[in-house]
């Protein structure tokens, strides 16, 4: 496998894990994004690449970074993506978030 092949590949288990994470279909993805189900296909395949306009609507629609799709690592800008789910939960949820959190940096 190229290099390309596999990094296509890994962007597209990236897309394919936060859709199943999400609990979209591929069709669900596509509406909401604004892009064919067949590119939502191809992007998860891995099979090709992608125009950076698709990808970006992809991001938006999974509510990840471009950066996450392509490269796999969690920066800023993500961070600040779930530090806003946060904020907008109820106080018990909030509660229950931080718990967890405790408990996974324990380990």
């Amino acid at each position: 496998m190229q290099r390309t092949d596999k990094f296509y590949n890994e962007m597209g288990n990236r897309i394919i894990k936060r859709r199943k994470q999400l609990g979209l279909s591929q069709e669900e993805l596509a509406a909401r994004a604004d892009v064919s189900p067949q590119m939502v296909s191809t992007a998860e395949r891995g099979s090709k690449s992608i125009l950076s306009e698709n990808l970006l609507k992809l991001s938006i629609a999974l509510g990840v970074s471009a950066d996450y799709l392509l490269t796999g690592e969690i920066n800023d800008a993500d961070a600040n993506i779930l530090a806003q789910k946060i904020l907008n939960a109820p106080a018990e949820t909030q509660n229950k978030i931080v718990q967890i959190v405790d408990i996974m940096l324990e380990e």
